[in-house]
């Protein structure tokens, strides 16, 4: 019994989760318009996001990604109820606990968005989540060069800017994109402070610094 009621907390925290997310990216996507960076394709092209080391694209409700997202949900949820449902009503769960956990985790996982960042007056929007400047704790930069855990994963992003933003309140940690120069760091990092962001410690392998 207590197998099937973890199972459902479960399930449970697995939906809540993938709503939220969803509807996080749904709002992320309509004010992404009003950023005050990136302003321009130039801007755009100098982020490099993370998880698939590409450069940036914009963030639309119209993009394979959003739409992933939006009707992956869907057929998620759908699958993950129908799973619930299997645990609830027969012993499958006590015969293969961990395939089922190990399914259930697979399924979340897969709604993945791209990545974004950007800007805007009242916060940031960074890899599909709205973050309010008062949840920002500060940043962190980092030169990739030799040695660095991220130099040599991909041309684009060698001797460019790890730049890691802290958030409040949020499990998952760190959140972070590439800057590709120096230019574009510091018109970023300006709007960051101007927004009361600070640097929280200077973790560069070489010191990182604004041009004046």
């Amino acid at each position: 019994m207590w197998i099937n009621l973890f199972f459902i907390v479960f399930f449970i925290i697995g939906i809540v989760y993938l709503i939220r997310f969803r509807l996080n990216l749904k709002y992320a996507a309509e004010i992404a318009g009003n950023c005050l960076y990136p302003a321009s394709e130039e801007d755009m092209n100098s982020i490099v996001i993370p998880s698939e080391f590409k450069v940036m694209q914009p963030l639309t409700k119209g993009t394979k990604s959003y739409q992933w997202v939006k009707w992956g949900t869907v057929g998620v949820i759908t699958l993950l109820t129908a799973l619930l449902a299997v645990v609830y009503w027969t012993e499958m769960l006590h015969q293969s606990i961990f395939s089922i956990i190990h399914l259930f985790f697979i399924l979340i996982s897969s709604i993945k968005h791209r990545g974004n960042f950007y800007l805007l007056a009242e916060g940031l929007i960074l890899n599909g989540y709205y973050v309010p400047w008062g949840r920002v704790k500060g940043y962190e930069v980092e030169k990739i060069i030799k040695w660095h855990e991220l130099y040599g994963l991909d041309d684009k992003i060698n001797y460019g800017f790890k730049l890691e933003v802290k958030v409040k309140n949020k499990w998952f940690q760190p959140q972070f994109v590439v800057v590709r120069n120096q230019v574009q760091l510091d018109r970023i990092l300006t709007l960051l402070e101007k927004h009361g962001v600070e640097n929280i410690r200077e973790t560069s392998h070489t010191p990182v610094t604004k041009n004046v």
